[in-house]
């Protein structure tokens, strides 16, 4: 998602992460010890819908005795997403200095034959907003791109060389698909937002904006986080996801490379150390070649632009009884901010905090009118997505792994219109 239009006092309340005790909670078992019982097909694995289920039925302290791992999920729009490409030299040699995929401008700035398209990148090959084929474009973007190319589909591509001595070749005219390049990869930049918001439109038009259309006079009202569902929701002080840890990106096994951008741990928090706004997120990297499609769709938003459809799991390594208590947060205690995007500023007025069980309940009442609510993200298909993990890991085909840093805990986020320190 883009930059949010939330802005909240910043309040620091995270602990101390990857310690053999948390909260004076002593370590039940170990990474190794788990993997060790997955191997062996022994290890009690539970969606995390499943968790709070059992929570819910025998308390925190007996369900951390009974489960190794917890799985959670979610498929939902990640525009800050896409894909680097390798292309094979050609004969003779060329070095890309321009290139389109299907129509899509790719970066070709550090590499001879590297590219990276993003999923949100529109379409401006010459002659794109003419007739014929090229009227299709105008609803595809990079992430359609992708999606093609994951699901086994011919691309077609153009290249401009910049012609030198050991690059002579400047034009190139082509066909591919995954399995006619080398590497091809995804490498999100910003990916599972920690929460986020609920867009609304108290104006007198509609709007067209990346949560889709927010029709006017309060017509109707748009989150985008899954809940109780969410990853970074169920592990709210990121104490056992970090950097290196193991994750389904599209169906395929990826990681967590890095902190993500906009990453704002310092996002105020309610007792249960939930953010109550936008707040942490990830960069993720995974092999694209191994993706299914089922999990990969390009979209696009009418009058906004495009955008990628993404289902990402990630695993939970129930290490102590802090883990599942954690996990064990309902959507009842989860907020989000309602933001009126009528107002064409970067810090928009809000009407308050909202829960995520309201959200689902399909309603909400805000200044005394009740407004429909939908969610952006699949909750069907985020369930589907901590399952498809949960099986894998109950088959023995997927392993954890440590986490080699932690994702830091002490960033601010810093608008573009900071001077010399101070905000004009």
């Amino acid at each position: 998602m883009p930059q949010w239009s939330v802005t909240i006092e910043p309040e620091n309340l995270l602990g101390s992460r990857f310690s053999n005790c948390i909260s004076n909670d002593c370590l039940m078992r170990s990474i190794a010890q788990i993997n060790e019982k997955i191997q062996a097909q022994t290890a009690t694995v539970l969606t995390v819908t499943e968790l709070k289920a059992r929570v819910r039925q025998v308390g925190i302290h007996q369900t951390a005795q009974e489960v190794d791992v917890i799985t959670t999920g979610t498929f939902e729009p990640m525009e800050s997403s896409g894909a680097i490409l390798n292309l094979g030299q050609t004969d003779p040699p060329i070095k890309i200095r321009q290139c389109w995929l299907d129509q899509v401008p790719a970066y070709a700035g550090f590499g001879a034959v590297d590219l990276y398209i993003g999923a949100s990148q529109m379409p401006d090959y010459p002659g794109a907003a003419e007739g014929g084929d090229h009227e299709l474009s105008r609803e595809r973007g990079g992430g359609h791109v992708i999606a093609d190319l994951i699901a086994g589909r011919n691309v077609k591509l153009r290249a401009i060389g910049q012609g030198t001595d050991c690059y002579p070749r400047v034009t190139l005219e082509t066909t591919i698909s995954k399995a006619t390049i080398n590497q091809f990869y995804l490498f999100n930049p910003r990916n599972l937002y920690q929460n986020f918001i609920v867009g609304t439109n108290a104006g007198d038009r509609p709007l067209y904006t990346y949560l889709g259309m927010l029709q006017p006079h309060l017509g109707n009202a748009v989150y985008a986080n899954p809940g109780a569902l969410s990853p970074l929701l169920n592990d709210p002080e990121l104490n056992v996801i970090g950097v290196g840890t193991r994750i389904l990106l599209g169906g395929a096994p990826g990681y967590i490379t890095w902190e993500g951008t906009q990453h704002f741990p310092l996002q105020k928090r309610l007792p249960n150390q939930t953010p109550i706004g936008p707040a942490a997120t990830v960069a993720l990297i995974g092999d694209a070649k191994q993706m299914d499609p089922k999990w990969v769709r390009g979209c696009y938003f009418k009058g906004y632009g495009a955008s990628i459809m993404l289902g990402v799991a990630v695993p939970l390594a129930v290490l102590n009884e802090r883990v599942v208590e954690q996990a064990a947060v309902e959507d009842t205690d989860l907020v989000a901010p309602i933001v009126d995007f009528s107002i064409p500023r970067r810090v928009r007025p809000t009407f308050g905090l909202v829960s995520y069980a309201q959200l689902k309940s399909g309603k909400l009442v805000i200044d005394g009118k009740v407004v429909r609510v939908a969610p952006l993200a699949s909750l069907y298909r985020s369930q589907a997505m901590a399952q498809t993990l949960q099986q894998q890991i109950q088959a023995g085909t997927f392993l954890l792994s440590e986490a080699v840093a932690p994702l830091p805990n002490d960033r601010l986020f810093l608008p573009q219109d900071i001077r010399g320190g101070q905000a004009d």
